[in-house]
């Protein structure tokens, strides 16, 4: 499996996100605005124009409040003609999104844990299942939902699509190509080993935004998404 890179916008500002976007040409027609750009820099007039211009866009939301809230926010990115939008993991938060979207073309995908969290930090915040778990949990829980995906780390990916079976997307950040920084990530995989495990879609932001050259930077990740090596 090849699998589809999604390359995160993690810029403050609009013109940064296009400059990137321009740079990155035809190699990448998927991206994800998150927190960052979409509520200081302009991020869903940004989605839209992308959406405009034939890309795909995901809004990493990860919504959760009561059922009508999250069903009237799940509407209104539906209706932008958005591919992907999350939401927290959570039975009702899952069932309401997935009401508002039913008829359009959005992908709900339920955030399991953060990747840059572990045991010790759920254990801080009052969980009493480890990091896999509670990933386990709530991949069932999304099944039942009837939600498009999830998303969780690449290192609990098989055990997820062992849960999900094959219809659910599983969506994974924490990738980290060979020799790039960790950051603030703890559970994380290089890309071809992240799909050999069950992901379909590969998050990348930092390896690929904050390198030299952002667009060779993404074409040594597809090469490495697809098994080839870089020729010297």
């Amino acid at each position: 499996m090849i699998g589809t890179l999604i390359v995160a916008l993690d810029l403050d500002t609009r013109a940064e996100a296009e400059m990137l976007i321009e740079r990155l040409g035809d190699r990448v027609d998927f991206y994800k605005i998150g927190y960052q750009l979409f509520y200081g820099g302009d991020g869903l007039n940004l989605g839209k124009a992308v959406l405009k211009a034939g890309k795909r866009v995901f809004f990493d939301l990860k919504l959760l409040d009561i059922d009508n809230t999250v069903e009237k926010g799940v509407a209104a990115i539906a209706a932008t003609g958005a591919t992907m939008l999350t939401v927290h993991a959570y039975p009702k938060a899952m069932r309401a999104a997935t009401k508002a979207a039913s008829g359009s073309d959005l992908m709900v995908l339920g955030v399991t844990v953060l990747t840059s969290m572990d045991d010790t930090d759920l254990a801080e915040a009052g969980y009493a299942r480890d990091a896999a778990g509670l990933v386990a949990l709530r991949a069932q829980q999304a099944k039942d939902a009837g939600i498009d995906g999830v998303i969780c780390s690449p290192k609990e990916a098989e055990m997820v699509r062992n849960i999900v079976g094959p219809r659910l997307a599983i969506v994974t950040p924490g990738i980290r190509p060979a020799g790039s920084a960790l950051a603030d990530q703890k559970r994380v995989m290089g890309p071809r080993a992240a799909l050999e495990a069950g992901a379909t879609h590969l998050v990348v932001g930092r390896p690929i935004t904050a390198a030299p050259d952002p667009a060779e930077a993404a074409a040594e990740i597809l090469r490495q998404m697809a098994g080839e090596h870089r020729v010297a």
